[in-house]
């Protein structure tokens, strides 16, 4: 993503010429342009805001379009209850229409790897056939120190407190498979702890409703250092800087329709057609299926103290969330969404020792997302 921020071209969009490709600006009807291998049609829509100099030029000044070649290498990181059982089931469907290969794994509860394990996987995901788009729940992998190609990382976030309770809710209540699904999927769960209260848990600070397990969206973007799940400016500032350096697009889940629509006009060769398909009613129907049941709402105390503990979070939240805004316009997109209300005022926390979070709340996705598509 180097040249939407004004950085060098990364590895991947060299291309074999070693530089980008340029084709003729769509025309003022509104005529898209086609660009399929060796090159797509994404026209880096953040190069016009790039540093001076930037050899990658808008429509609006050089009347044409630069494009990089076709990226055959997709990483799809997805954090936890952002969206991301809807986006693979899109992806299972585009995969079938456009001919790309769509990697999944077995694994769901396993987000930071060690050493060998992310040689293993790097290794795995780099020898998958080509295009490929790789998915899964993992924190950020650097390919390159381990002498991979780096390929093109995609994901969305959401607003920390609403992730926060969406899993609070559905690893207790499940979804639309209805009351006997999160049974299963956490059996240990004892009915206290099922049916707590979610204010109970919050002011009484459980381990659940504190730190580090808060600490979640960052490290996906941080990566597998040890410092990466200790809440503070470390790993909130090498999250952001892999973001700008290694990231086509990090979109924000309360505009889904607008991150499918950059996601369609950047990667034409995954996503083409994508936002028709998630605006289908027979899709929407199987996406009011991924829905958390008995959602309650926390008292104002409450929630004021899960902001105050997920400070960082929602620094990078609201990080990603401007440059998102400022991509779409950009693109001439406007966001219909309220002014947001003014940030809290936060604390700082005292960095604490990590322990393993519980990521169980994933971990039948590829299952019944392949039921779905059976059907």
């Amino acid at each position: 993503m180097g040249p939407l921020w004004g950085a060098p071209l990364p590895a991947w969009a060299a291309g074999s010429a070693g530089s980008p490709c340029c084709l003729s600006c769509a025309s003022p009807s509104g005529t898209t342009v086609s660009a399929w291998p060796p090159c797509w049609s994404s026209a880096w829509a953040r190069s016009s805001i790039s540093s001076a100099g930037d050899p990658l030029a808008s429509c609006s000044t050089c009347g044409s379009i630069w494009v990089l070649p076709f990226p055959s290498q997709v990483v799809y990181n997805r954090v936890g209850k952002c969206g991301s059982r809807t986006v693979v089931l899109l992806l299972r469907i585009l995969s079938e229409k456009h001919g790309f290969n769509l990697v999944t794994s077995d694994i769901h509860n396993k987000t930071r790897l060690t050493k060998n394990e992310q040689m293993e996987l790097i290794k795995n995901i780099s020898t998958a056939e080509q295009p490929y788009l790789f998915t899964r729940h993992v924190h950020f992998l650097n390919f390159s120190r381990f002498g991979g190609d780096q390929p093109v990382y995609i994901n969305i976030i959401r607003d920390p407190v609403n992730r926060f309770l969406s899993n609070y809710f559905f690893r207790r209540f499940g979804d639309w498979r209805g009351e006997q699904n999160h049974m299963i999927r956490t059996p240990s769960m004892r009915q206290e702890e099922r049916y707590l209260d979610i204010n109970e848990c919050i002011l009484e600070n459980y381990p659940e409703c504190s730190n580090p397990r808060l600490f979640y969206i960052i490290p996906y973007f941080c990566g597998q250092h040890p410092r990466c799940r200790e809440p503070g400016e470390w790993a909130l500032e090498r999250a952001k800087l892999n973001v700008n350096e290694n990231f086509l697009l990090v979109g924000i889940l309360e505009e889904l329709e607008d991150v499918l629509l950059l996601l369609e006009r950047f990667l034409p060769h995954y996503f083409k057609g994508v936002l028709s398909i998630y605006k289908d009613p027979e899709h929407r129907k199987l996406g009011n299926m991924t829905v958390t049941v008995k959602k309650t709402v926390p008292s104002p105390e409450a929630v004021q103290i899960l902001y105050q503990r997920m400070r960082y979070e929602y620094e990078f939240y609201h990080y990603v969330k401007e440059q998102f805004h400022l991509l779409k316009r950009k693109f001439g997109l406007k966001s219909h969404v309220s002014k947001p209300p003014l940030r809290p005022q936060f604390f700082i926390p005292t960095p604490l020792e990590t322990e393993e979070p519980i990521d169980d709340e994933e971990q039948d996705d590829e299952k019944w997302l392949e039921d779905i598509y059976k059907r």
